[in-house]
């Protein structure tokens, strides 16, 4: 089980670390009775944290069971998505690259 975060590039590191931050604690709380949660939550909770484009950032919002997380020191944009952990990806989301 894994939980995607994806972070827009656009975002400056100090911004992205708290996105991130807000993303995962979001997503646990918006799908924390769901059966996936519990699953991950029983073993080791992976996450994966991606920089992603413009594209690839609204191209993932087809992928169902996320939260958007805007930033207002940014003018409320939209820096971040967090997806409801789950075993099964769609293909593209292993070409993300990992934030480093």
């Amino acid at each position: 089980m894994k939980m995607y975060i994806l972070i827009n590039e656009f975002v400056p590191p100090g911004i992205a670390v708290v996105a991130a931050a807000h993303a995962s604690l979001a997503c646990y709380l918006k799908f924390k009775d769901s059966p996936e949660v519990a699953e991950w939550l029983s073993g080791p909770f992976f996450k994966a944290v991606c920089v992603v484009n413009d594209g690839e950032f609204e191209q993932a919002k087809a992928c169902p069971d996320h939260v958007v997380i805007t930033e207002s020191s940014l003018g409320g944009k939209e820096v971040a998505l967090a997806f409801k952990p789950r075993q099964e990806w769609p293909k593209g989301f292993k070409f993300f690259r990992l934030y480093r």
